[in-house]
């Protein structure tokens, strides 16, 4: 359904190093930077995209929107949002673990980027 997410950031160099960190931390390899300044990361068939806003003004986060990350586990969950705090990010919502849901159990992680973007890890179990 989607082709890729993304998602803007005032200061490119510290949202580069934030998903770089968060990234790694899933196994991908740091984002690779175009012609016009944007982080561009591809992993597992999924192409996501850091850019300052094209229009000129300030980059600023849904409210209520949230962009979600499936992880392979628990532990992978949890070093993704371990990482992207230490890169700078900030812990949102509830801490990382299982909680109940219209759809079965999820694991849930939260945290915001740098700019105040929403991110989730989810894993469901099989």
């Amino acid at each position: 359904m989607f082709s890729h997410v993304m998602v803007g950031a005032n200061d490119m160099a510290t949202s580069k190093a934030f998903y770089d960190a968060l990234f790694h931390a899933i196994g991908a390899k740091p984002g690779m930077v175009d012609e016009r300044g944007r982080a561009i990361y591809m992993h597992n068939g999924a192409l996501f995209m850091v850019t300052q806003p094209i229009d000129g003004q300030p980059a600023c986060h849904a409210n209520g929107g949230t962009i979600g990350f499936t992880m392979a586990s628990p532990d992978q969950a949890d070093a993704w949002h371990a990482a992207g705090i230490a890169a700078g990010g900030n812990s949102c919502e509830d801490p990382p673990g299982w909680r109940e849901s219209p759809f079965g159990k999820l694991y849930l992680g939260y945290i915001r980027d740098p700019a105040g973007n929403k991110l989730c890890a989810l894993h469901r179990p099989t």
